[in-house]
């Protein structure tokens, strides 16, 4: 345990919440404004709506962090010079906030004890609808201006609700909201959310709308410096909003069983864009303080590569950045296609006014091609592309074409994920268009590509093997360590007990259930660890935190005469709903120096479109990683936002594969800067729902599946150097993706060469989280066999299964071995980085 002086953590808390401060403005998106915003000045404000006190920073779970204090939007506010005319206002609802919550959480505790069920798992992540209530609006004084913080909270364990108080708006708030809308001139609607809230009834009747999103330890300081100018939203939307009842996912979403995913690819935009269906707001969309002009000058297109430059003019008053959108249109000639995808996206520097950048954008022709499940492989159709160029998905220009003369296989396939019982959707409407688009169509140059040109990758798919030297003695791993020996010759020296203990999580014999929140033996409040069972031969354990919007450790602790950490209140329970577990005792010292820093919640880094602001933040959470001794960050977490209903969306980039991919790779390479530090991409993968979700089936064609939902990890595996992959709770047409050998062999390393290892979510091969429905849990054993290297957190009875299916012939030696080498080779490669700073 590293213990940490005082004034140094909260000098690192300073500096950092500074850095969330500089780059939470690119993440906001500017819905609209009437000449409304920038205020001029700090004067006086009428302060209104669930999240102007009660300010939500990230959402509940695993991606929650422990924090010495954050700013809300009232504090953030009153900072910058605002004097609030509605105190009064903010304390009455607080009280009946507070009141309420407190009601609901005694009442969800009292159903959960009644029916039998285990109090934190029945109440994880469960929220309450905002009610609805009756309180005066009138102000103190004459306000300038008024702001209404619309908040939602969402998080692990639980789904959102179509419902008034959750996705859709409560009577009172759509009340209020038009109420001050006609009061006041100057009139801001705020929306502290991590997903989507349905605007309908009052967006027409807004004069300025600001999704401020959930930004972490420094979120109302950034919300005062944009709405007084001292920065500008840049953000665009990474996921489509729209009414909940337009999305094809919320038809078969949520059900206990089987979850079929029969929208197919036609997920987010790509449905909605086809199906010529006019979001409440498109997906790529946001406006500025200031206004941009878009020209490309130029287009270039072979077999490798499509590249374009766009010059981005700044033609308003005011200094901001734009973000430039590439699109492609492929020909329907083999499959069915959407009208568009994401090809490429830029975001410029700060720009001045009439000051101009000029973009470079390139992707991969490859990355125009369809997976054609039935022969399993990838193919370009034969006809044009059209290339878009715009500000979002329904404001593009067609700036050229790619024409290929025959269809073209790009690369061959093994058949992965297994079968479904149906066909996915086809659009039957025609797709959106617009004034001109046939005219840019027709005068657009072409280039033409030829199959010729093209080389064919095909993958190949050989089975893991071991391979060590004979040896009858125990080699030490200072001799691994010096290149004395190899990994597989000290894991080929070690007995059968010793090598599955390396396949869990670290646990002590004998003790109860080791909880998330608080399974780390040497951080306090840490998610886990590797083994400690081989550190008499020299090998070190690693510790994980979770995350994905910092770290999340216990805030106090004390220490045995070991040296092991004791966390002194279960930081996890809390924010399930359940009283905090108070570890506390008598004569020992305790210590309060693991405060972390809130970073934004994953669907707001992503509302940036810019990679490099993932980077900063991954950089931040690397120190903090440095700084408390942990080794392996459980997150990004990079599944698609498959429907707005997910409770954790907030924690998830985009509807787009492609945001995704870049976003966690951002993220890894900031993390991956600092020497010993290194991120778990998850959760491998469709794990988008959280209702019965450790028993929750994903049913999934194979085409969807590559092209949407594995996409991003590939991406992300591209872009960086994750040493960690952590497979999903669900199952993947039937089977546990811990226990698909597609999925983690097949896919994972053969085509994508991952060389790091895979753990399980937690407790996914426990009956400890109650099973609502007709699939049982994984297997710690099939783990072994299949390429799930390690199952957490660390149970005695998962260790007791690999050793029984070993002695039975389930398993064999040798699979024990690679999934053993796997694991120490990402710890020595992570010590020896330690050792070389």
């Amino acid at each position: 345990m590293k213990r940490i002086a005082t004034d140094e953590v909260q000098d690192f808390e300073i500096e950092h919440q500074n850095i969330v401060r500089k780059y939470a403005p690119e993440s906001m998106v500017l819905l609209k404004n009437d000449n409304i915003l920038p205020l001029n000045h700090p004067g006086k404000i009428a302060l209104y709506g669930n999240g102007a006190r009660n300010t939500i920073k990230g959402g509940t779970g695993s991606g929650d962090v422990n924090v010495r204090h954050f700013v809300t939007v009232e504090e953030g506010l009153e900072q910058d010079g605002f004097e609030i005319t509605t105190k009064r206002w903010l304390y009455q609802y607080s009280e009946l906030k507070a009141n309420y919550v407190k009601k609901f959480k005694e009442e969800l505790v009292a159903k959960a004890k009644a029916e039998g069920k285990d109090v934190w798992v029945a109440t994880m992540g469960v929220t309450p609808l905002e009610p609805d209530y009756d309180l005066d609006l009138s102000s103190s004084s004459q306000a300038e201006a008024a702001v209404y913080v619309l908040a939602r909270d969402s998080g692990e364990g639980a789904d959102r609700h179509a419902e008034r108080g959750d996705i859709k708006l409560t009577k009172t708030e759509v009340h209020d909201i038009l109420s001050l809308a006609k009061q006041y001139k100057k009139f801001v609607l705020v929306l502290n959310v991590g997903g989507l809230v349905d605007l309908s009834e009052v967006k027409d009747q807004v004069p300025a709308i600001l999704l401020m999103s959930q930004l972490g330890s420094a979120t109302g300081n950034a919300l005062a410096d944009v709405l007084l100018g001292k920065s500008y939203p840049s953000g665009k939307l990474a996921m489509t909003w729209a009414p909940i009842e337009q999305y094809p996912s919320t038809d078969n979403f949520g059900d206990i069983n089987d979850t079929n995913y029969k929208e197919g690819i036609y997920v987010g935009y790509r449905y909605f864009d086809s199906m010529n269906i006019t979001p409440l707001y498109e997906f790529g969309y946001g406006l500025s303080y200031t206004s941009f002009k878009l020209k490309t000058e130029s287009v270039k297109a072979n077999a490798k590569k499509v590249e374009l430059k766009v010059r981005v003019s700044n033609i308003g008053n005011a200094a901001g950045k734009e973000v430039v959108q590439v699109y492609y249109s492929a020909p329907d000639s083999v499959m069915d296609q959407p009208y568009q995808k994401l090809a490429a996206y830029a975001k410029t520097k700060e720009l001045a006014p009439d000051e101009e950048q000029v973009l470079t954008l390139t992707f991969n022709t490859s990355a125009m091609a369809s997976y054609n499940q039935e022969k399993a492989e990838s193919v370009l159709g034969h006809g044009d592309y059209l290339i878009r160029v715009g500000n979002s998905s329904r404001n593009t220009k067609v700036v050229a074409k790619v024409n290929l003369d025959q269809n073209t296989v790009i690369e061959k396939f093994k058949h992965i994920g297994g079968k479904t019982n149906f066909k996915d959707f086809i659009p039957n409407k025609k797709p959106i268009s617009y004034s001109g688009e046939k005219e840019e169509i027709e005068s657009a140059p072409v280039f033409s590509l030829h199959n010729k040109d093209f080389e064919l990758k095909e993958n190949h798919y050989p089975k893991p093997t071991f391979n060590a030297k004979d040896n009858d003695k125990q080699i030490d791993w200072s001799a691994v360590v010096n290149g004395d020996e190899t990994v597989e010759d000290f894991v080929a020296s070690l007995d059968n007990e010793t090598i599955v203990y390396l396949l869990t999580g670290n646990y002590e014999k004998g003790k109860s259930l080791f909880m998330v929140g608080n399974a780390g033996a040497t951080v306090a409040g840490s998610a886990g660890e590797t083994t400690h069972q081989l550190t008499r031969w020299g090998v070190p354990s690693l510790v994980m935190a979770d995350g994905p919007a910092g770290i999340r450790l216990s805030t106090s602790y004390t220490l045995d005469e070991k040296g092991k950490a004791h966390a002194l209140v279960s930081e996890f329970g809390d924010s399930a709903g359940v009283p905090r577990e108070d570890y506390r005792q008598e004569n020992t010292t305790t210590y309060y120096y693991q405060y972390c820093t809130a970073i934004p919640i994953g669907t707001a880094i992503a509302q940036s479109w810019n990679p490099e602001v993932a980077e900063e933040y991954g950089d931040l959470v690397g120190n903090e990683m440095q700084l408390f001794g942990i080794d392996i960050w459980l997150a990004p977490a990079l599944n698609i936002q498959r429907s707005p209903l997910d409770g954790r969306d907030f924690e998830y980039y985009s509807e787009d594969p492609l945001i995704s991919g870049l976003n966690a790779a951002g993220i890894t390479n900031g993390i991956r800067k600092h020497p010993g530090c290194t991120t778990t991409i998850k959760h491998f993968v469709a794990n988008n729902q959280e209702t019965n979700r450790v028993y929750s089936n994903s049913v999934i064609n194979e085409r969807t599946l590559r092209q949407i939902y594995l996409k991003g990890f590939e991406i992300c595996l591209e872009n960086s150097e994750p040493l960690a992959v952590m497979s999903s709770y669900n199952l993947l047409n039937g089977i546990h993706t811990c226990n698909r050998y597609d999925l983690l062999t097949d896919a994972l390393r053969n085509e994508w060469h991952f060389n790091g290892f895979v753990m399980t979510d937690w407790l996914v091969t426990s009956s400890f989280i109650p099973n609502e429905g007709k699939y049982t849990c994984a297997s710690a054993a099939q783990d072994v066999a299949i390429g799930n290297d390690m199952t957490m957190p660390g149970l005695e009875e998962d260790t007791e299964t690999i050793l029984k299916a070993l002695r039975s012939g389930e398993l064999t030696r040798e699979d024990l071995e690679i999934a053993a080498s796997r694991i120490l080779k990402v710890i020595l490669k992570l010590k020896m980085e330690k050792e070389v700073k």
